[in-house]
């Protein structure tokens, strides 16, 4: 055989045992299967710089990939719910969702994944979605001290530090993340915002109390820690600890400026929703009447917080966008509506189409 010939196939060989391997997926018309598209992941997902590691992925129900994300701070394995992108090929900003104060346990109420139309909303968008399972009654934040019943919880560390990177590498993301809450996490949205400037392009915060160091929200603190029968001595100090203070969002809303900010509550008064074939009470009268009751007392005073807030931001000349329901309880079809109203503020935010 002609020497150039021979020159030409080793090229050739060699050329081809350095190409990356494309998936079947690539081949056009093709999708690739749940398990093969959790398998990828794994294999693309990068420790964070503590060790902190996705270990497992598993396709499931509706779409999404439950990931299991080992903390180092924390010792424990976190379930990260994950939605993909509309276009898997193209990098996708990040938005991150926190359920309430019951940690999102399907057990405690559900969230963000079983009580909201979240699936179908976000099928045609360009954006990663990102739904930490786990942190009832925790305020999302580092505690100072174990407590007996919900340990250590270090959910500052986790969301801040150790969870961004690997969700970053494993979905090829932009690097721009947005966050929201609902209840209990509405407060924590702007903890964290304050603990980790510049992570968030835009935050979400749905019937939450931010005012936390002030008689009356120490007492609602407290009183959501300890509907889980934890400490929250364990978590800021007794009360008048400095901690309480420096977790304020109220007291340290300058520090918030430059983050785009969408905030909502209801006043309590029943609302459109609130009937019994409304969302998550599907003709069952106890959980209307625990609704009208019990929602609505929580509603009202977020109402009032909110207020508040408001009135803050406003003399700190402090952009936000404040959605005041005339009515409505404290329960997840509000949230969900919240979501879909709030969703062109963040899309601008993250720099992705709002279609």
């Amino acid at each position: 055989m002609d020497r150039r010939i021979i020159g030409l196939l080793v090229l050739l060989f060699t050329a081809v045992a350095v190409l990356p391997a494309v998936p079947a997926a690539a081949e056009p018309g093709v999708p690739p299967s749940p398990h093969a598209v959790a398998a990828a992941l794994i294999a693309a997902a990068r420790p964070a710089d503590d060790g902190t590691r996705a270990t497992a992925a598993e396709p499931g129900a509706d779409r999404f990939i439950d990931v299991t994300v080992h903390s180092a701070a924390m010792d424990s394995d976190i379930t990260v719910k994950v939605l993909r992108a509309h276009d898997t090929w193209a990098p996708a900003p990040t938005l991150y969702l926190l359920n309430g104060s019951s940690g999102g346990d399907g057990d405690n109420n559900g969230g963000w994944t079983d009580q909201t139309d979240m699936v179908g909303f976000f099928a045609d968008k360009q954006v990663n979605v990102v739904v930490p399972i786990g942190g009832r009654g925790s305020y999302f934040t580092d505690w100072r001290a174990d407590d007996p019943v919900l340990g250590r919880p270090l959910w500052t560390t986790f969301l801040t530090e150790e969870l961004p990177p690997v969700i970053d590498s494993a979905l090829h993301t932009t690097g721009v993340a947005a966050i929201a809450g609902v209840s209990m996490s509405g407060t924590s949205v702007f903890q964290l915002a304050m603990a980790a400037p510049g992570l968030y392009k835009a935050i979400g915060s749905y019937s939450g109390c931010v005012e936390t160091s002030d008689p009356t929200g120490q007492a609602m603190v407290s009183a959501v820690v300890g509907s889980w029968s934890g400490n929250p001595v364990n978590m800021w100090g007794p009360p008048g600890d400095p901690a309480w203070a420096a977790n304020d969002p109220y007291l340290h809303a300058d520090r918030l400026r430059g983050t785009a900010i969408y905030v909502s509550s209801g006043t309590g008064w029943p609302g459109p929703l609130d009937t019994l074939y409304g969302p998550g009470i599907g003709g069952d009268g106890i959980k209307l009447i625990g609704q009208l009751l019990g929602g609505a007392l929580l509603e009202t005073v977020t109402d009032t917080c909110t207020q508040g807030l408001r009135a803050r931001f406003a003399a700190l000349q402090i952009p936000a966008t404040f959605q005041m329901r005339p009515s409505g309880t404290h329960s997840w079809g509000y949230w969900q509506q919240d979501l879909h109203d709030s969703w062109p503020m963040f899309a601008d935010a993250l720099a992705t189409d709002p279609a």
